[in-house]
């Protein structure tokens, strides 16, 4: 075999071997980052925040469901759901055995795309297309009313358009969360307003991190807000991280902690699922995230991303 053929079989073996490791190793390898981030005021207590975002869940995925229910373990103050919970028209038993426990304690929730529409397969190109190019291909209707009605009963608040406010940890929350931004579902001046100046904290909610959303947010001098979609790119390449986020945002805020504006800060979960027709993920494991949010004199702390395969809470293999 000449040179020529020897490095092309092992571009492909190489080729074959990364495919492999992105859809049989990595998309399953659960991952809990803790991130510190300095918003509150002065005299406030440290708060303890749970991001759950993008869970993409079908039936099937019982090994995701029974990590992200020991997630409670962590005893967080509160928990916030960015959405695309379902990828599956029977997927809602599934995502309420993960949240399970969770949906004991305080929370609050957005809807994505995925939520009311199921994916469908796609050509792969489109998406490293730019976000404003790609045409919107919508599945079948999925069961979100359903899901809905479950978690609200269980006490959680839908913020799709709505301004809340609730005391949990000590601390008293400001929130408001809108539609979908993605799929043009947000409507901004629904909730426009500037927070209560009394309270300790203003949580803005999206599942899309749209510039002209957290534009709007910051414009109101809201202090944080969490969002998802991203999938952390998803398919990243080491050390230059995601290639596209599938939104405007740009890439370097694909996930984890920024800043925007002059005050307000950004958490963008990179999500624990993947569309059932491109189930891989390489260099940006499915997580969910830990916020402790602290007084802002506080430096925040290195973020940690702990790699576990059991219970959230033991001691990670990883630091990123």
């Amino acid at each position: 075999m000449n040179t020529f053929g020897r490095t092309l079989l092992a571009t492909g073996a190489l080729g074959a071997s990364a495919l492999g490791y992105a859809a049989g190793i990595e998309r399953t390898h659960w991952t809990l980052r803790k991130v510190t981030l300095p918003v509150l005021g002065e005299s406030s207590p440290r708060l303890r925040v749970l991001h759950i975002s993008d869970l993409h869940m079908t039936p099937n995925q019982t090994s995701k469901q029974r990590w992200v229910a020991a997630l409670d373990e962590l005893e967080p103050d509160l928990v916030v759901n960015t959405g695309d919970n379902l990828a599956h028209p029977q997927a809602v038993p599934g995502v309420l055995r993960a949240l399970g426990p969770l949906l004991d304690r305080p929370g609050m929730f957005v809807f994505g795309s995925n939520d009311y529409y199921a994916p469908k397969p796609k050509n792969p190109a489109r998406y490293l297309l730019p976000s404003g190019k790609k045409k919107r291909i919508r599945g079948r209707p999925l069961p979100w009313r359903d899901l809905r009605a479950a978690m609200t009963e269980r006490g959680w608040l839908d913020l799709t358009h709505r301004r809340r406010r609730l005391t949990v940890g000590g601390v008293t929350v400001h929130t408001a969360g809108l539609d979908d931004p993605h799929l043009k579902r947000d409507r901004y001046s629904e909730i426009e307003g500037k927070p209560p100046a009394e309270v300790g904290l203003s949580l803005g909610v999206t599942h899309s991190p749209e510039p002209r959303v957290l534009d709007a947010f910051d414009g109101d001098g809201y202090d944080l807000v969490l969002a998802g979609h991203t999938h952390g790119g998803q398919l990243c390449v080491p050390g230059f991280g995601a290639i596209v986020t599938n939104c405007e945002l740009d890439r370097g805020r694909a996930k984890g902690p920024s800043e925007w504006g002059e005050h307000m800060r950004l958490h963008v979960s990179a999500g624990l699922g993947t569309s059932p027709y491109a189930p891989v993920r390489f260099a940006c494991p499915p997580e969910a995230t830990l916020l402790t949010l602290v007084p802002r004199s506080q430096r925040p702390e290195e973020d940690l991303a702990h790699s576990v395969t059991g219970t959230p809470v033991e001691s990670g293999t990883g630091v990123g």
